[in-house]
């Protein structure tokens, strides 16, 4: 696949014409741009899936675990993507996919015609459509592709996948997507994977102030929180959250499956969203301000189920939390 001469260069690159080779592995290479918690798990599935993958990542010492596994490393996303068919980015902010796909080092200055870009951050909708008028420019496939999970889909490969961009290069990594998701939901043109992903953000936002506070209430109750969870979790305050995170607040756990750090991005960029489109959602701008005092206290790197201290602190009546350790 990769040197081939690809496609003319077209306004969008879902004007390109033709379509991209389909990913096989053991003949597609891969490359990938950051292995957080996520990312991590994500490539490791596409490795057992047999597929080649060629990484960078900010911090070599984050990707050991991939390279003895037997990915490889690059020095830049542009030396990732000079050897790769396919690149995957999934870096942390709007400005990181900014700087990895356009910077001078960056993914376009290093890939061939032909080549398929996606971008699995979550990220401003306007930079997705900047990146694919960038990428049809050099005869390039582009995706934002943001996913929704957590570090358990990532790790089982449940994730779902919201897809902008052609219908052409989606269908290509179909052994990519079977590796890493339970879902991939074509959501429309560039930039529409994104701001479909601001809606998943902002659906979840309300949810972790009802979920928090009700665990709060059974406890300051004098309740079994546990056994309160079963009671509740099968009927119609069900939720992924409930299911997945109340169990970890019970237990004291706040490590990050979603960094509280990052959340916070996410629903500053539906903000930005909503003054662009003169929309006001009051319930998003609260659990925004929830979380920033999560942030001020230095907790931005917890897991997103934290919230239940800030609402613990402004009610003052404590959590019961594990050692000063797990949550500083």
């Amino acid at each position: 696949m990769h040197g081939t001469q690809g496609p003319a260069p077209a306004a969008t690159s879902a004007a390109l014409a033709g379509s991209p080779a389909v990913a096989r592995p053991g003949v597609t290479r891969l490359g990938w741009i950051g292995t957080g918690v996520m990312g991590q798990s994500m490539v490791g599935r596409l490795r057992d899936a047999g597929f080649d993958i060629l990484l960078t990542t900010r911090s070599r010492s984050k990707a050991e675990s991939l390279l003895e596994r037997g990915c490889q490393w690059a020095e830049s996303p542009a030396a990732v993507a000079a050897g790769a068919d396919v690149v995957f980015v999934m870096v942390g902010h709007p400005s990181d996919v900014r700087g990895v796909v356009l910077g001078d080092e960056g993914v376009l200055a290093g890939a061939a015609p032909g080549a398929i870009l996606v971008d699995h951050t979550t990220s401003a909708p306007s930079l997705a459509g900047e990146i694919d008028a960038a990428a049809a420019a050099r005869g390039l496939w582009s995706l934002d592709a943001p996913v929704s999970g957590g570090d358990k889909g990532a790790r089982e490969g449940t994730l779902t996948v919201m897809v902008g961009g052609a219908d052409a290069p989606r269908e290509a990594l179909a052994a990519c997507w079977a590796a890493v998701a339970g879902s991939v939901v074509a959501c429309g043109a560039a930039g529409a994977g994104q701001r479909t992903k601001l809606v998943n953000q902002i659906a979840i936002a309300g949810g972790m102030v009802g979920m928090c506070e009700a665990l709060l209430f059974a406890h300051r109750a004098g309740l079994d929180v546990e056994t309160t969870l079963r009671a509740i979790s099968g009927g119609a305050a069900g939720s992924w959250s409930l299911s997945h995170l109340a169990p970890r607040i019970v237990r004291g756990d706040f490590a990050p499956g979603f960094m509280v750090e990052h959340f916070v991005k996410d629903m500053r960029l539906a903000l930005d969203e909503c003054r662009r489109l003169d929309l006001p959602l009051p319930g998003l701008a609260l659990v925004e301000s929830l979380y920033t005092a999560l942030l001020a206290h230095g907790r931005g790197r917890l897991g997103t189920q934290s919230l239940v201290l800030a609402l613990a602190q402004l009610a003052g009546h404590p959590w019961p939390t594990p050692p000063a350790a797990q949550v500083s």
